[in-house]
């Protein structure tokens, strides 16, 4: 065998198939393990022992058939005895026991065993194929790839996905849509499956499964894509209608209004996308309710429900009844009852349609829309006061652990010499928790010390001094007018607000001995000034002139 040859062939199919080079030379050792034993028993039996052995570096192909010696054969497939092993050999070489080897080779191969092989070869390389595709995709259940068509045609189409192709079922393409060939088409991983219960594994995907639909709406719509909008449910008949019920987690945000977009734009692009049929898939979005009646009503349209009832059963699941007005019960049944079924399975409800003529026939009991919009309305002001009483809750919880840990953080009084506790034998009492008292810390006021003024006047003199100053005063003011100024009642005088004397020490400007000297030097000079002034001066006559004036 050509070992440069071998290699390459190994290689090429490693890189074609993505199949690892021990797969395949496990998968060559068996197929040819099976040709050789259909040679030698000419397709009868298939417990000889054979034995193949294929090696890469060095290329090699080793394979025997082993009987075993007996002294008497039984089964001349399995036993060969002592005297036919030894037969031709100068020298006895076998024994009882011993293994009798018979090496052959490819070359030794008739044709029809070779077909076997590489039919075997072929199944088990599949199947090397399909594990290796397992491997690849079965994280990638619930995503989006991108195929090759390869063929399409009224049953259903071949896509090439890379190192494999995958077949679509018409059920599995959306309506009656033809793929061309050579063109790109977007799949959805439905389903991944192992080698469970024998079963060969196999990657199934679909265009007209409704996680195809899902995904397609997270792509365009951003507010579906970060978690502000979502989708609770969502229901499809591929190529017909489809139904989606989203809900936001944001008030301000309209679930709706996102999915459908500016002037339709979000959802012209989805529909732009399913497919290439005559007749395009339509689509209804609804705002999602945990009122069961609510969302059936919406689930419904466009026809217009007047009074339903919803009932569930014993096993748990939910019928309901609608009533719509009479001439529009083709209108909520839909084209081939699609608008209905695909309701229903939105709703995971049994919804039975009935025009306002038949409502009599009903014996469930029906609610009109006011009344169960009201009972909606107090159901949410329920729940939004419970959720209030919860947070006030959650906030007392908060505020508890929060004082419980600033009482731990509180600081305890640090003594210089703590005493040793010594242990006591009597039962010790529950230890009632005191806190710790805060002793409030008094200001310190400043003491105010009297500044004492030492003077040699006496009190006597003192007093002459200022009676003589008032005197002077007086007699300034009568040279500046020529009238005796109006007496003034008491309640003219203006008030000063007698402010707190500052009691707060200050530095004294003036020694004892220069206040001593200033106070004798004033107390010459106003004797000098009052004898040479005021002395000659006769009140009585400013007296009489100011009378005169008066009169």
């Amino acid at each position: 065998m050509d070992a440069t040859k071998f290699i390459e062939a190994l290689e090429e199919l490693e890189a074609a198939k993505g199949i690892s080079k021990e797969s395949i030379i496990a998968a060559l050792e068996e197929a040819l393990h099976k040709a050789l034993e259909k040679q030698i028993s000419e397709g009868y039996r298939n417990d000889g022992d054979i034995r193949v052995k294929i090696t890469a570096d060095p290329a090699e192909i080793d394979m025997c058939y082993v009987r075993k010696v007996v002294e008497e054969v039984e089964d001349d497939y399995l036993e060969i005895s002592v005297e036919d092993a030894n037969k031709g050999l100068k020298k006895a070489k076998y024994a009882v026991g011993d293994e009798f080897v018979v090496k052959t080779s490819t070359d030794d191969m008739v044709r029809l065993t070779a077909l076997t092989a590489k039919s075997v070869l072929r199944q088990k390389l599949a199947e090397a194929e399909k594990m290796s595709l397992y491997e690849l995709y079965k994280d990638k259940i619930g995503e989006m790839i991108t195929g090759i068509v390869e063929k399409c045609d009224d049953r259903g189409a071949v896509v090439n996905i890379g190192r494999s192709s995958l077949y679509l079922t018409r059920r599995d393409l959306i309506g009656e849509e033809m793929l061309q060939a050579g063109t790109p088409v977007r799949l959805y991983v439905s389903d991944v499956t192992g080698a469970e219960a024998g079963k060969a594994p196999m990657v199934r995907v679909s265009r007209a499964d409704a996680g195809f639909l899902k995904r397609l709406f997270e792509e365009e719509v951003r507010e579906i894509y970060d978690g502000t909008v979502i989708i609770k449910s969502i229901a499809r008949e591929a190529g017909v209608r489809s139904k989606l019920a989203v809900y936001s987690n944001d008030p301000n945000v309209d679930s709706v209004g996102c999915c459908i977009g500016v002037n339709g734009s979000a959802i012209q692009k989805i529909i732009a996308q399913l497919g290439n049929g005559k007749e395009k898939e339509k689509i209804d979005i609804i705002q999602y309710s945990p009122n069961d009646a609510l969302f059936i009503i919406d689930a419904l349209r466009p026809a217009q429900v007047l009074r339903i009832g919803v009932e569930v059963g014993e096993d748990g699941k939910k019928s309901a009844v609608a009533i719509v007005p009479d001439g529009q019960l083709s209108l909520a049944i839909g084209r081939k009852g699609a608008n209905v079924r695909v309701a229903s399975k939105l709703t995971d409800t049994h919804i039975d349609i009935k025009e306002e003529s038949m409502s009599d026939e009903v014996t469930m009991e029906l609610k009109t829309i006011e009344a169960i919009q009201e009972e909606e309305k107090i159901r949410i002001q329920k729940e939004k006061y419970e959720k209030y009483l919860s947070q006030v809750k959650s906030q007392r919880q908060e505020a508890t652990k929060t004082e419980a840990g600033v009482e731990k953080a509180k600081p305890q009084q640090i003594v210089d010499e703590p005493e040793e506790v010594k242990p006591v034998a009597k039962p010790v009492e529950q230890p009632k928790v005191v806190e710790p008292v805060v002793e409030e810390k008094v200001e310190e006021k400043p003491v105010v010390k009297p500044t004492v003024v030492k003077t040699t006047t006496t009190l006597d003199a003192l007093e002459a001094s200022l009676e003589k100053e008032s005197k002077k005063e007086s007699f300034k003011a009568t040279q500046k007018t020529s009238k005796r100024p109006r007496k003034i009642e008491e309640d003219e005088v203006a008030h000063e607000e007698i402010k707190p004397e500052d009691t707060t020490p200050k530095m004294a400007i003036y020694t004892d001995e220069e206040l001593a000297e200033i106070a004798k030097e004033e107390e010459e000079y106003y004797e000098d000034d009052y004898e040479d002034s005021d002395e000659d001066i006769d009140y009585d006559e400013f007296d009489e002139y100011y009378d005169d004036d008066d009169k």
